[in-house]
C-alpha cells in the first residue's frame, strides 16, 4: 500500500472511532451516577489514544522517505491501543 493509500485509511478508520466515541459520551450522559464515572474513565482513555492517533497521522504526513517505515510501525501501535480501548469501552 503506498503512503497517500495508508494515510487515508488511517483517516477514515479515525472518521469512524470518532463516531463511536461520540456514541459512548451520548450513552454516558444517559447513565446513572455510577455509570457515568465509567463512561468518562474509559472516554478519557480513548481521548488520549485517539489524541496519539492523531499525532501519529501528523508524523506520518510529515516524514521524509526515508522516515516513513519506522514511523509507519509506531503509528500502526498507536492505532492498535486506540482499537483495544475502543472496544474496551464499549
Amino acid at each position: 500500500m503506498n503512503r497517500d493509500a495508508y494515510l487515508e485509511k488511517f483517516k477514515a478508520q479515525l472518521d469512524e472511532w470518532n463516531a463511536e466515541l461520540d456514541k459512548l459520551e451520548a450513552q454516558a450522559r444517559g447513565a446513572n451516577a455510577d455509570m457515568k464515572i465509567k463512561y468518562d474513565e474509559q472516554i478519557a482513555k480513548l481521548r488520549e489514544r485517539r489524541d496519539e492517533a492523531r499525532e501519529k497521522i501528523a508524523e506520518l504526513q510529515s516524514a521524509s522517505e526515508s522516515a516513513w517505515e519506522s514511523l509507519k510501525h509506531g503509528a500502526e501501535d498507536a492505532w492498535s491501543r486506540f482499537k483495544d480501548a475502543l472496544i474496551a469501552a464499549k
